[in-house]
């Protein structure tokens, strides 16, 4: 390093200790956390080969290179017609990379009674198929991403699932965290992805916030920050980028930027208090993306609908030059109506790259965000400088990846790689350990049953439909079962009707115990995070009796608050298989309660509460 480099440095370094502490609430535990990273360096032949290719590339080649559509994980053959679409996206539009989803299958749109579900899990070597078969025409090579939030496994079938990153938060553990993240690196390289979404670093103190919720480690900064950074180490130990998500920070919102534009309206100290905390962390920790948000901060830049997303003094200004981030900064999904709603494909593409971002991730419309940046380049609008400095930090990510030396999948090699019982075992030790009993008035946790107890339970769900990769108490009951073989199990939901909740009030006193397991979503463009009135009514008058009554929440953490009476409740921030098996566990007494609450239930809860149990068997 030289002298001047060293003395800019510690400038660095001065200016950000000042910073930190002339802010109220960033002790100086913090301020270790503000010195940007920068990008893990290349070899000379690595640095060789991003420099010979930028030279030989065209304005559309680069243009092309700040594109990511995407494609689902369902066979495709070769020759159909959504093969050609992303051959055409390849050829024509000289797309750098291609984002990753699940599966999906058809379903009626109807009223009344619209309970399909429409989302399905996709395939590991079908993903992996496709990712070949588009990386052998590419010209350049692909810098493929997805949305692996909770392991692999939350998108591709067979692969390893993490409870959601609150469970994190309540299991309260570093190094956990950072095998989540090796075990998701190693089994996304596998199928071809070298760029996951995640982390999630906001901070959700929004008890009404519809999309993130449970997304979130908790509603410590600090805490956040912490787990983050143990989760970009592994996760880039093993090959795979990680991106802090959703910058500057969404975790305050009460609008879901998939079905609008959240507007916050904090200043600037309360946002450097909390929701840039974790990512000055994340940059600090080396996080090779930042993942950029649809929603509005008019403390930061004044104009008007203009989110994140298309704000140059967010992207450039607090981004790249406050926080010194040197990495790759991606749009989040463009077909959100955060941005559809306001602006055409090629406006909004546009736009995103002036602000600064380098990728423009899933374009509803990948031709006219092509043809609209190509034609800002030649207009002047967007000057060539400007794509360059975004074309090579997308080369120098696919040359830390090692994509110039070898960009194929070996096939073979993914049946030994992903959804190992070694990998499961990870999940598993996260979610016993996240399980947070927060109240248990009569002491009824672990129950103390004989083994021929008659068993109530209620699978009480938010509404039935869409639940097609998650049915509720699919493990829960036969779980049950294997532990009380006498168990009568109901499921209820907003569509169950009145005669129908009488019954089962009525039936109660026949059984030993009632067990509830609760099921509220705070999902993704759904618009929805309640559990219907008619259906809290119900347990609410259960809790009044002298019956042993025991409730379980999978989802939303706050939805207790709605029902203050319950006398013993238990949290598990997730949903699937792994949570329902670890809850019974938990219920028989086979394992320790320890979790602690990552959250504060505003009137009910505070940050850090949690009952532990020994294991009694």
């Amino acid at each position: 390093m030289t002298r001047h480099a060293a003395a800019s440095q510690w400038s660095t370094i001065v200016w950000m200790l000042v910073r930190c502490l002339a802010t109220a609430a960033c002790g100086l535990a913090l301020c270790s956390f503000t010195v940007a990273q920068e990008p893990r360096a290349l070899d000379r032949a690595a640095e060789k080969w991003v420099h010979d290719t930028i030279a030989k590339m065209s304005v559309e080649e680069k243009v092309g290179q700040m594109l990511v559509p995407s494609f689902q994980s369902d066979f495709m053959s070769s020759d159909s017609k959504e093969f050609d679409d992303l051959v055409r996206a390849v050829h024509e539009f000289k797309v750098g990379g291609f984002h990753v989803f699940g599966g999906t299958e058809a379903a009626p749109n109807v009223l009344l009674n619209p309970t399909y579900g429409t989302v399905t899990l996709g395939q590991p070597l079908e993903a992996a198929s496709i990712v070949n078969r588009l990386q052998a025409i590419a010209p350049v090579p692909l810098l493929n991403t997805a949305d692996f939030e909770a392991g692999v496994g939350f998108r591709i079938a067979g692969a390893t699932a993490f409870p959601r990153l609150m469970a994190f938060g309540a299991a309260r553990d570093e190094r956990l965290a950072e095998e989540a993240g090796r075990v998701t690196g190693e089994e996304a390289r596998a199928i071809g992805v070298h760029v996951n979404f995640a982390p999630v670093v906001d901070v959700n103190n929004n008890p009404r916030n519809p999309v993130i919720n449970t997304r979130s480690y908790g509603q410590d900064p600090v805490m956040v920050g912490r787990l983050a950074s143990a989760y970009i180490r592994g996760m880039q130990s093993a090959g795979v980028s990680a991106t802090l998500k959703h910058f500057p920070g969404h975790g305050d919102t009460d609008v879901d930027s998939h079905l609008g534009l959240p507007i916050i309206k904090h200043p600037r100290t309360r946002l450097e208090q909390m929701e840039l905390v974790p990512f000055r962390a994340g940059v600090a920790a080396g996080a090779d993306a930042v993942m950029t948000a649809h929603i509005e901060l008019p403390e930061l830049d004044p104009a008007a609908n203009t989110p994140t997303t298309l704000s140059a003094p967010i992207v450039q200004g607090l981004l790249r030059k406050e926080l010194g981030f040197k990495g790759l900064i991606y749009t989040d999904s463009m077909g959100m109506a955060g941005v559809a709603a306001m602006y055409k494909p090629a406006e909004a593409a546009v736009r995103a790259v002036k602000a600064g971002n380098d990728v423009v991730l899933h374009s509803p419309d990948d031709e006219a965000a092509f043809k609209g940046i190509v034609e800002a380049v030649k207009s002047g609008e967007i000057s060539l400088e400007r794509i360059d400095g975004s074309v090579q930090r997308i080369l120098r990510a696919k040359a830390r990846a090692g994509l110039h030396r070898n960009r194929m999948v070996n096939l073979d090699q993914i049946s030994a790689v992903v959804g190992s019982r070694r990998n499961l075992a990870v999940a598993q030790q996260v979610s016993e350990r996240s399980l947070t009993l927060i109240k248990d008035t009569r002491g009824q946790v672990p129950l103390k049953l004989p083994a021929d107890a008659q068993v109530l339970y209620l699978s009480v769900l938010d509404y039935p439909s869409g639940w097609r990769i998650a049915a509720p108490s699919r493990t829960f009951i036969p779980e049950l079962r294997k532990r009380w073989p006498n168990v009568t199990s109901i499921e209820l939901s907003d569509r169950t009707t009145a005669p129908e909740l009488e019954l089962v009030r009525a039936m109660a006193p026949r059984f030993d115990v009632v067990i509830a397991s609760i099921f509220v979503r705070a999902s993704s463009a759904s618009g929805r995070m309640d559990l219907a009135e008619p259906l809290t009514r119900l347990l609410n008058g259960f809790a009044r009796s002298n019956r042993p009554f025991v409730s379980v929440f999978f989802g939303n953490p706050y939805v207790p608050m709605f029902m203050p009476d319950l006398p013993a409740v238990m949290l598990t921030y997730d949903f699937y298989d792994l949570a329902e098996a670890s809850a019974v566990k938990a219920l028989a007494g086979e394992i320790p309660i320890g979790g602690r609450l990552p959250i504060e239930l505003p009137g009910y809860a505070k940050v850090g509460e949690g009952i532990e149990r020994a294991a009694a068997r």
